[in-house]
């Protein structure tokens, strides 16, 4: 259970940053143009885990009867600057292969207008204590690290140089703040999951009362990434952890980075980045960001299989979140179809976007798919004598959480 809370703090943590970032850019929907996003994500670790058992129930994601241990997540996006006759209406009718059904609704949300001003969510408590951030692939930690940071200074306005150097140019998907009419899935009506086995793979249509028809055909090479498997995660003699990956096809660029609390209290953070930044970079990001970032070794190449984490983080905060990262290809379809030289007042009927990328979410020195088999063994290099005793263990482990969540 505190590794679901690790989870769940750090997905606060990362919403924190991504407001001091303040990286997302308000896009202008162009005038007569529909635009629709789609995003696909393939999710493994902790996040298939608790993907997988919500769909299938925490018994048999922890018992290992899900045969798989990674999910695909999919959030479709439609933006227009039409205005619907009634009641807004849209859907997305998918190829079979997806496996989600012959049509996704694309719901149109309510907006609520907040009175909340400021950079921190009006329900959120101000954190205290201080923040500690590492970066670099290495045995050790580099000279000067870590950089230090009030929370303190940060709930006051001032904002540190390693929030404000961190020049990310991030994406801005269609919404509710940049469309005349906006729809999105999954939602209220419909939260049906993809299962691992779907695919993209085929011809998609998207059809309203406020979208001109959209019809566009994705290819085998544009599909979900393969999930991110780490093939070596355990402590080095050192006390760093070197963190080792399979090649995922089309990854474009890498990223790992851990985030956990030190038992003073200090939230400590590292990234796989040679620059000195506070970013977590858990979204997607445009192609010629990532050769932008790769290029200034803010991101790891796409050749890339390894990092290792410095022992001083791994002392700092020895029950880490870990994230390893691959981000994926993006693929533009319109009608018409864009000239090779569009000139600036070129305005298609409608645009899509499909983007990927892979994601593994996990503990720092834990193998989360050996969990998921009732192996709760940190190292690869247990005999089997020492990992018997631990896989007893599972098993009260897999009841407790059934009972907790009101399963059988």
């Amino acid at each position: 259970m505190k590794s679901f809370r690790m989870m769940m703090g750090a997905t606060a943590a990362m919403a924190l940053c991504g407001g001091l970032f303040g990286l997302a850019q308000a896009q202008q929907a162009p005038g007569g143009t529909a635009n629709y996003w789609v995003s696909a994500d393939t999710s493994s670790g902790m996040a298939g885990m608790a993907s997988a058992a919500s769909a299938g129930g925490v018994l048999a994601a922890l018992s290992g009867r899900n045969q798989e241990s990674y999910v695909h997540n999919l959030q479709l996006q439609l933006g227009s600057p039409r205005k619907p006759a009634g009641e807004a209406n849209a859907e997305h009718l998918p190829p079979a292969g997806l496996r989600a059904g012959p049509s996704l609704p694309l719901m149109t949300p309510r907006v609520e207008r907040g009175t909340h001003e400021g950079p921190w969510p009006a329900n959120m408590e101000k954190p205290k204590g201080r923040m500690l951030i590492y970066w670099g692939c290495g045995d050790r930690a580099r000279p000067n690290q870590p950089v230090v940071i009030d929370f303190a200074a940060l709930t006051s306005g001032k904002v540190p140089p390693a929030f404000a150097n961190a020049n990310i140019r991030t994406m801005s998907p269609p919404s509710s703040s940049t469309s005349t009419t906006y729809g999105e899935w999954p939602n209220q009506k419909s939260e049906t999951r993809v299962p691992a086995n779907g695919s993209l793979v085929g011809e998609h249509v998207v059809r309203g009362n406020y979208t001109p028809e959209i019809r566009f055909t994705i290819a085998p090479g544009q599909d979900y990434l393969d999930p991110v498997r780490l093939t070596s995660n355990s402590a080095a003699a050192s006390g760093a952890v070197p963190v080792t990956w399979s090649p995922v096809t089309g990854a474009r660029a890498w990223f790992a980075s851990t985030m956990g609390s030190g038992q003073n209290g200090d939230f400590v953070m590292w990234s796989s980045s040679e620059a000195q930044m506070a970013a977590m970079m858990m979204d997607y990001l445009p192609e010629a960001e990532i050769a932008r970032l790769v290029q200034q070794k803010v991101l790891l190449p796409a050749t890339a299989d390894r990092c290792t984490v410095p022992a001083e983080v791994a002392a700092a905060a020895p029950q880490s979140m870990l994230s390893v990262i691959a981000f994926g290809n993006i693929s533009d379809f319109s009608h018409p179809v864009r000239p090779a030289k569009a000139p600036a007042s070129w305005r298609p009927d409608w645009t899509v976007k499909v983007r990927t990328k892979s994601t593994y979410m996990g503990m720092l020195g834990m193998d989360m798919e050996a969990m998921m088999r009732g192996d709760d063994r940190r190292s690869e290099s247990n005999s089997p004598e020492e990992a018997q005793p631990r896989r007893k263990k599972a098993s009260p482990l897999r009841r407790g959480l059934g009972k907790l969540l009101g399963e059988d």
